[in-house]
C-alpha cells in the first residue's frame, strides 16, 4: 500500500507532535553588577550607575545615587566632585579639552572603580542627506552622514549615533578605512517607502526630525561597542573592582535634517 504525500505530510506532524517535550531553563543565579556609563564632552560630564538585573527579573534600570564620583584631569591635575541631578545622573559643566588625559574614579561602599581615556580631536560633520535606494521589495531611505577625518595619519574610530525625535534610532561604528581624501561617509538604511510593510521600531514619517552625532572614540570603546551590538558584555574597561560599563571622554559633533518624502531624490 502506498502512502500519499499528504498522509505523509499528516504522519510527520503527528509524530514531531508526539516528541513534543517542556523544556525548563534553569538560569544560573548572578548577584547584580555595577555597571557604569560614563561620558564626558565639550559641553560636561554625565555619569549613570546602575546594576544588572537576574534575567528571571523584570528590567531595573533606576540609577543609583550613593557612589562618590570623581573626575580628574591629570594633564592639568584639577579634579570634580560631580553632582547629581533630576535624573540620578552624576554631572558637571566643565568640559572635556582635546588631548587631555582624564580619570574617572567612582567609590560606592568598599568597592572603587577607576577608567582612563584621553581627549580625541573634534570631527566636523559636513552633510547629511536622504537618498531612496529601490531595492526588490521596496524603496528604502538611505541617510548618509559625511563628516571629516580629523587625523589622516592615524586610525580613527567613530560612534555614529542617529535620534528621531529626540529618541535613539540607529547607531553605526566605522573606521577611517573608509576615508577618502580625509573625508568620510557612513550609511544607514532606515525607512521603506510602504509605511504598511515598515517596522515602527524604524518607521519614519513625514516632519520626523532625525539628529545625526558623530563621536570619535579610541580601540578600547570601539571593541566594547562591536562586543555590545553582539550581546556580549565586551572588555573591561575599568580597573579596581569588577564592573560593566565604559567611560568615554570625546567631543560630540552633531547636525539635523527633517525626513520629508516628498523630497527625497530617487539614487
Amino acid at each position: 500500500m502506498k502512502l500519499t504525500y499528504y498522509t505523509c505530510i499528516i504522519i510527520s506532524i503527528i509524530a514531531l507532535q508526539s516528541c513534543k517535550k517542556e523544556i525548563d531553563i534553569d538560569y544560573k543565579y548572578i548577584a547584580p553588577i555595577t555597571v557604569i556609563e560614563g561620558c564626558l564632552t565639550q559641553q560636561g560630564a554625565d555619569v549613570r550607575i546602575t546594576m544588572t538585573t537576574p534575567m528571571n527579573e523584570p528590567m531595573d534600570l533606576t540609577p543609583l545615587t550613593d557612589a562618590t564620583v570623581m573626575l580628574t584631569d591629570l594633564t592639568t591635575g584639577n579634579s570634580e566632585l560631580l553632582s547629581i541631578n533630576g535624573r540620578g545622573d552624576y554631572i558637571s559643566s566643565t568640559g572635556g579639552i582635546t588631548e587631555h588625559f582624564y580619570e574617572l574614579s567612582v567609590k560606592r561602599g568598599e568597592h572603587s572603580f577607576t577608567a582612563h581615556c584621553v581627549m580625541p580631536a573634534p570631527t566636523e560633520i559636513l552633510d547629511i542627506a536622504f537618498n531612496w535606494i529601490k531595492m526588490p521589495y521596496d524603496h528604502v531611505a538611505v541617510l548618509q552622514v559625511t563628516f571629516i577625518d580629523p587625523l589622516p595619519a592615524a586610525t580613527g574610530y567613530y560612534w555614529v549615533r542617529l535620534y528621531r525625535n529626540g529618541e535613539a534610532y540607529m547607531w553605526n561604528l566605522i573606521t577611517d578605512l573608509y576615508a577618502a581624501d580625509g573625508i568620510i561617509n557612513d550609511v544607514f538604511m532606515t525607512s521603506r517607502k510602504d509605511l504598511d510593510e515598515e517596522d515602527e521600531a524604524t518607521a519614519l514619517r513625514d516632519g520626523d526630525v532625525i539628529k545625526a552625532t558623530v563621536t570619535p572614540v579610541n580601540r578600547e570603546m570601539y571593541d566594547y561597542l562591536e562586543a555590545v551590538s553582539s550581546d556580549s558584555n565586551g572588555p573591561l574597561l575599568f580597573s579596581g573592582s569588577f564592573c560593566l560599563g565604559y567611560f568615554l571622554a570625546s567631543p560630540v559633533s552633531e547636525t539635523s535634517i527633517v525626513f520629508h518624502p516628498d523630497q527625497i531624490p530617487d539614487y
